[in-house]
């Protein structure tokens, strides 16, 4: 697939198969994640990947009880181990480098076949105590993964004039 082709098909997916990821595959979707930029490439950063059915129940109830999130076959918790780092634009360094991580696996899911979901309704010290996180981490995000059961459509975007200026404001 090719790379516009792919953000093109990316969809929040919110149903997903009863079907297990072969371990091949959540690799190169986790082997995404690991090849991102982050600043001063000081990769600070820990992901969970958790496959345990009552373990994904308990994040779905810590996740404002969205219960799709027990349903993905994996959930991925994208954790800051630097979490008060602030750039020197003023910006969240921790935010900022597991954005584009995450981006980064849910695009590569795409090529996948796979379905994502990027999770940032919960609770954090919730899912910290499920997931045993060290107080002095934050969790950035939650990440879905899974065959999707349905095709999302697409969802309308501004259009190009509307959100990009040249120059100056």
């Amino acid at each position: 697939m090719q790379v516009p082709k792919i953000i093109r098909d990316r969809r929040s997916v919110r149903a997903y198969k009863k079907k297990d990821i072969q371990k091949d595959v959540l690799s190169r979707v986790l082997e995404a994640a690991r090849l991102a930029p982050s600043a001063n490439n000081r990769q600070p950063w820990k992901f969970i990947v958790v496959k345990d059915s009552a373990r994904r129940k308990a994040l779905a109830k810590a996740a404002k009880e969205q219960q799709f999130v027990a349903e993905a076959p994996v959930v991925i918790a994208a954790i800051a181990l630097e979490p008060d780092r602030i750039m020197t634009c003023g910006v969240s360094a921790a935010a900022v480098d597991l954005s584009i991580a995450t981006d980064h696996m849910q695009l590569s899911a795409v090529e996948q076949g796979l379905g994502s979901c990027w999770i940032g309704a919960f609770y954090q010290e919730d899912i910290k105590q499920i997931l045993g996180v060290p107080s002095q981490y934050k969790v950035i995000a939650l990440l879905t993964l899974g065959y999707p059961a349905d095709q999302p459509g697409f969802k309308n975007r501004k259009p190009i004039e509307e959100i990009v200026s040249y120059e100056k404001w």
